[in-house]
């Protein structure tokens, strides 16, 4: 068979289109052909074959291209209920080529109960879940939550293929012991490299109370109230000379009401009300430099890793004429990009920044970078360094930037310190084995060392406690057979600074989307 490039530069027309989608489970793979894995395999309701030829970029008698067939592997891989997707030509008589395309499914149902722990507080769910309803992609869930800032009820419905394929629905409504929230979207997204328009909706509306935290402690909680609705629509010329120019116009309505929590202190002062209505531009770079690695930032698992610039940038004007509290410029932006330094090391880069210019200054502004740094050691081991740092100038009342055993300073209880501004300096040696228990997770660990400070006084009042520090030994599960969470770290983290108010030792379980 022909490579895809000589394929492509023969003039193949693309003939049959073979849709095969496999089970969780081979049973001709030694391991595989037990009677619980031959049980899961009968339960589970494959992805139908439509909906995967549904997502397709192209179709018998068109000509046969190499890079749209890689692109529409990725965009198959990014449904959550595959675990993979080849496309592969299968036979060729000089002109005509057929193509299969290759899927496995994943373990989608998800009843039962889960547990967290990060930041020496507990978080546990107890829901059903199901991502590929009858193989058709659709996601169904109800799920009751326990978190360190609320109790709540959750009833959401996404169907990802909504009418056609690539048109998007999302329904949500979710009962707290705070509040409440109703959410709704509905859109068209630029879905691949030469699509040509975009358009959508959302409508959100939710009312909660904010908790306010000091050295990991909540010092004082206020009850919000929040409206956002917005429309937009997009067009583009489509994919030329490897870049994407996008552009998209649409308008947003945003408003936010506080008030205080009878009997319960502030911990500082009551956000003002906000109201803003207004129009905005939008405009999107995208560099066709896309990559297949493994261990990435997973186990195991194919990535598509963009080795090239994306950037977007969104300008709004906000008028006291159109309903808004007062006139203001809004602003947010986002740039990421990276470079290979030979074959075992390689360096990616990210920066945003969001915030309004009102009554002559800054406000709620936002100014974040962070680098990835990644260096093979060994067939099985990578060292791995994160640096990222933000800093704001005249937060809203109602925004806290902190740092702890949430947001990477593992050693820490949650939110422990608070500013102005923060930095975070990751450094982890991961290792990857060959163990591959019931042939469910892929296992790995890591050996970290965290280094993070704020800067600044915060809304509550809370100055920095300078260098804090911390060390750590983690396990890795890297899920192959479910679409819940990718990564699943268990840690023991250790404090190398701060009070005696500090447990000598963090234990951690939580789910992500990276090693």
């Amino acid at each position: 068979m022909p490579s895809p490039q000589e394929l492509e530069a023969s003039g193949a027309v693309i003939g049959r289109v073979i849709v095969a989608p496999a089970d969780i489970f081979d049973p001709s793979i030694p391991g595989e052909s037990g009677w619980l894995y031959r049980a899961a395999n009968k339960l589970h309701i494959n992805t139908r074959a439509s909906v995967i030829r549904g997502q397709l970029l192209f179709k018998s008698g068109d000509p046969y291209d190499a890079r749209l067939v890689q692109e529409n592997e990725r965009i198959l891989r990014r449904n959550d209920y595959l675990y993979d997707a080849v496309i592969v030509p299968v036979a060729f008589d000089g002109h005509t080529v057929d193509l299969e395309v290759r899927t496995r499914d994943v373990w989608t149902l998800n009843p039962g109960f889960n547990f967290g722990r990060s930041g020496g507080k507990n978080e546990t769910n107890v829901h059903v879940q199901e991502e590929n309803l009858l193989g058709t992609g659709r996601k169904v869930e109800v799920a009751w939550d326990s978190s360190v800032d609320r109790t709540e009820w959750t009833f959401g419905y996404m169907d990802p293929h909504f009418l056609e394929s690539f048109t998007r629905l999302s329904v949500l409504y979710s009962n707290a012991d705070d509040g409440d929230t109703k959410f709704f979207s509905l859109d068209r997204p630029f879905y691949a490299l030469d699509t040509r328009w975009a358009a959508g909706t959302t409508l959100s509306d939710s009312t909660y109370e904010d908790d306010r935290y000091e050295l990991g402690k909540k010092v004082g909680e206020f009850r919000a109230h929040e409206q956002y609705y917005e429309v937009g629509g997009g067009w583009s010329r489509g994919l030329v000379n490897g870049w994407v120019n996008r552009w998209t116009l649409g308008a947003t309505w945003q408003e936010a009401e506080f008030e205080p929590v009878p009997d319960k202190p502030l911990g500082g002062p009551l956000p003002p009300d906000r109201k803003f209505i207004y129009p905005w531009i939008e405009f999107e770079r995208v560099q066709d430099r896309f990559e297949e690695r493994i261990n990435q930032n997973q186990i195991r698992r194919t990535e598509d890793v963009l080795v090239g610039l994306r950037s977007w940038a969104r300008l709004g004007y906000a008028s006291e004429a159109l309903g808004s509290k007062s006139d203001a410029l809004l602003l947010s932006a986002f740039a990421q990009d990276g470079a290979d330094f030979g074959p075992r090391q390689s360096l990616f880069g990210s920066a945003w920044a969001s915030g309004r210019y009102e009554h002559g200054e800054i406000r709620n502004g936002v100014l974040g970078a962070e680098s990835r740094y990644y260096l093979e050691t060994s067939a099985r081991s990578k060292f791995f360094a994160n640096l990222s740092g933000t800093v704001t100038e005249n937060l809203d009342e109602d925004e806290q930037l902190t740092l702890g055993g949430d947001t990477g300073l593992r050693g820490y209880p949650l939110r422990y310190q608070a500013g102005t501004a923060k930095a975070l300096l990751t450094l982890e040696q991961r290792y990857y084995t060959n163990w591959y228990p019931f042939r469910l997770f892929h296992v790995g660990g890591a050996v970290f060392f965290d280094m993070g400070r704020t800067w600044g006084r915060d809304v509550t009042g809370a100055t920095s406690m300078g260098l804090l520090k911390d060390v750590g030994l983690g396990l890795r599960l890297g899920s192959s057979r479910s679409a819940f969470g990718n990564v699943v770290h268990i840690d023991l983290a250790f404090p190398l600074d701060g009070g005696s108010d500090i447990d000598s030792v963090q234990f951690i379980v939580e789910t992500s989307q990276r090693f």
